[in-house]
């Protein structure tokens, strides 16, 4: 029986990486397709049938391409940081359902670790590991524009942790578990019927929150309009511009990696996993039934994903000062104040519509009283320029 459940991981662990790092090679093509349609261009379209064979073209590229090392290198180091990069996002999957779970043994369980009851936990404590790839990739590299990089990236990162890992205690509070199987199961348990139980998942329920961790989400993947510890125009590369070929390939990819993993956890957190009413319910036993959940789960990580091109190619790049204004006297406050509105919710047992209402609430509240400072602030400019 051992044996047979280690061949079970076994596979599953092949699976599992060897159809992200096919996903993240074909996302590469979707995205550069998705740019070159909002920019009124072909994109890739010479190599194979519509330019599908580009993504193959790309990576043999970065195989056969010549691996440089500069000699100013900490040779370690500089080596160690791209495998960081890309083993910390792949262990984040281990805990991540992309299926439905059973806690019957003898069934399939679409997870590689399943019944991890602080899965969410390993999750945020794995990705912040990444951190170091970039630190020891700026460090290592002995290049001022790679330290400087490194070091933006390290202060952007740590920061963004704060508010990310913040938003989905709310989560935590209303399903009761850190399991992420669970939560799943908490929002399509929520006893609504037929298409009412779409408005169980908490992306409803707590819309403040889902705004906050994908937000917070975007900067700790290096997404635009966050991604300035690799701002090209000001740090020619940032912490990676000594790297070439497959090292460089390694830090790409580890970003990918990341936006995928953050699509699965915004899913799986925000917008039901599995769930899907009339077709994919709790009680739905019908033969069939796990590829059709699977199939929903899979569609809306597409779809994150999809949003998450999409906001790269409309919004421009913060300044530095605007991204940790942002997430120090923005969002670190918001995940505070969603956090005693659940508990309180919960202490006095109001019905769970309040949640949305006073979510919006406080958001409209803090725009405004963002305006006014504003204002007030370009107010005293004008006034010291005359």
């Amino acid at each position: 029986m051992t044996l047979t459940l280690l061949l079970v991981w076994l596979v599953k662990i092949a699976l599992v990486i060897g159809a992200i790092l096919g996903a993240c090679a074909y996302l590469i093509y979707v995205e550069r397709k998705l740019s070159a349609y909002m920019q009124d261009r072909m994109g890739p379209n010479r190599v194979g049938p519509w330019g599908l064979l580009q993504s193959v073209a790309d990576g043999l590229k970065f195989i056969l391409k010549e691996d440089v090392i500069p000699r100013h290198v900490d040779r370690f180091l500089f080596i160690l940081a791209p495998c960081i990069a890309m083993l910390t996002t792949l262990l984040a999957f281990a805990v991540v359902p992309f299926g439905p779970t059973s806690s019957d043994p003898k069934e399939v369980q679409f997870v590689i670790a399943p019944g991890i009851d602080v899965g969410i936990v390993f999750v945020f404590a794995v990705g912040s590991l990444a951190v170091y790839s970039f630190i020891l990739g700026g460090w290592a590299s002995n290049n001022k524009y790679s330290l400087l990089g490194a070091l933006r990236s390290s202060a952007q990162v740590i920061s963004y942790e704060i508010p990310l890992g913040t938003s989905i205690l709310g989560v935590v509070l209303m399903s009761s578990s850190l399991n992420l199987e669970r939560i799943i199961q908490s929002q399509a348990d929520q006893g609504l019927a037929g298409w009412q139980s779409l408005f169980g998942w908490n992306v409803w329920m707590q819309p403040l929150a889902a705004m906050i961790f994908l937000v917070s989400a975007l900067a700790e993947a290096n997404r635009l309009p966050f991604d300035l510890p690799e701002a090209e125009q000001e740090l020619v590369g940032g912490y990676h511009t000594e790297y070439s070929a497959m090292k460089f390939a390694m830090f790409f990819l580890g970003e990918y990696t990341h936006m995928i993993t953050v699509s699965f956890l915004f899913s799986a957190l925000f917008l039901g996993g599995w769930h899907f009413p009339g077709i994919a319910g709790a009680g739905s036993v019908y033969t069939g039934a796990w590829a059709i959940k699977v199939a929903v789960l899979l569609a809306k990580v597409a779809a994150v994903v999809f949003f998450i091109m999409w906001i790269r190619w409309t919004l421009p790049r913060f300044r530095f000062d605007q991204l940790m204004s942002l997430t120090w006297q923005g969002l670190v406050p918001l995940a505070f104040l969603n956090i005693v509105l659940v508990m309180v919710v919960k202490q006095f047992g109001w019905p769970v519509w309040v949640l949305p209402i006073a979510s919006i609430m406080l958001f409209v509240g803090a725009v405004a009283i963002n305006g006014m400072v504003l204002q007030r602030r370009m107010r005293k400019q004008r006034l010291a320029a005359a």
